[in-house]
């Protein structure tokens, strides 16, 4: 039986709950690549260019180390979300870049809704190449959809819940996956978690709300997470005490996106710019001052 290989890494931390229901439910065989370690990073450092941002690093060094462990390897494509919301330029060029780097089986589909082609037509797409009739497909897709809006409606819940308790409480600004990849954003959380820090996610709201209150900050942006991000500043800035952005160097939309929004922004805000020769020590200094100013700061 056909296996499919999962890098964990960029679209996994928006779909990856999603397919891995939807293969289940096909009874396809899966494997998801384990949390990122330095072994999976120095694979991507090796396999792209300078130029590549770490997070897109990140992601071929997860291709990389599944390459011999699967039959295909799911890399989409997705370009935008209507009404200017776009996504960057990796999100487009993934499928490329692992096609002309890897020889490897690739299931692919395209996410364009400018185009009418969804993530509904994309599954479908990557259903019936696994050979699954067209019934199976559609129970599988409703069984995976059904699971991943109840943990999202769960998520946008804890996150509005978090906004009222009375402690210290900031708001991390990143791209998940970035904020959650063990390499790339988690000792940073580990760290605040262990400071008795609330904190609260931009990723982690109803994005109908967030992504229109980003004209607070800028009316010209046009890449949707930028958006979502900046929305989630607008709407949580009079319940939070300060800010951590966490973005990966050198990503283009966050240079721009981020730099807006802290010269707008008046609450305390700390930038943290991740790249290859990053180390945690180096990060803890800078929060810790951080959190000793924001003890100043708890009743603004």
């Amino acid at each position: 039986m056909n296996t499919v290989g999962i890098p964990r890494s960029l679209f996994y931390y928006y779909y990856g709950n999603i397919w891995e229901d939807f293969f289940t439910a096909l009874k396809i065989n899966y494997i998801v690549s384990p949390i990122t370690n330095k072994e999976i990073m120095d694979r991507g450092i090796k396999t792209s260019n300078s130029e590549m941002c770490l997070s897109l690093k990140n992601y071929l060094g997860h291709v990389d180390y599944l390459k011999d462990k699967c039959d295909y390897i799911l890399v989409p494509r997705i370009s935008n979300f209507k009404n200017s919301n776009q996504t960057c330029t990796n999100f487009w060029a993934a499928y490329d870049i692992v096609k002309n780097i890897f020889n490897i089986n690739i299931l692919h589909y395209n996410i364009d809704l400018e185009k009418g082609q969804t993530l509904k037509k994309g599954l479908y797409k990557i259903g019936k190449a696994l050979n699954k009739s067209s019934p199976q497909i559609k129970r599988a897709y409703k069984y995976a959809i059904i699971k991943h809006k109840k943990q999202v409606k769960k998520n946008h819940q804890i996150n509005q819940n978090k906004l009222k308790v009375k402690k210290t409480k900031i708001l991390i600004v990143g791209h998940p996956y970035n904020v959650y990849d063990e390499l790339i954003g988690k000792d940073i959380i580990k760290y605040l978690l262990k400071n008795n820090i609330e904190i609260i996610y931009s990723d982690k709201f109803d994005s109908k709300i967030t992504n229109p209150l980003s004209k607070e900050i800028s009316k010209d942006l046009y890449f949707k997470y930028s958006k979502d991000n900046l929305g989630a500043i607008a709407y949580t800035r009079k319940k939070i005490n300060g800010i951590i952005f966490i973005s990966s160097f050198p990503c283009g939309p966050d240079s721009l996106a981020n730099e807006l929004a802290m010269r707008k922004i008046k609450k305390p805000y700390l930038n943290l710019v991740i790249d290859d020769n990053s180390s945690f020590t180096g990060l803890e200094t800078r929060l810790e001052s951080f959190l000793d100013m924001l003890g100043g700061k708890l009743n603004d």
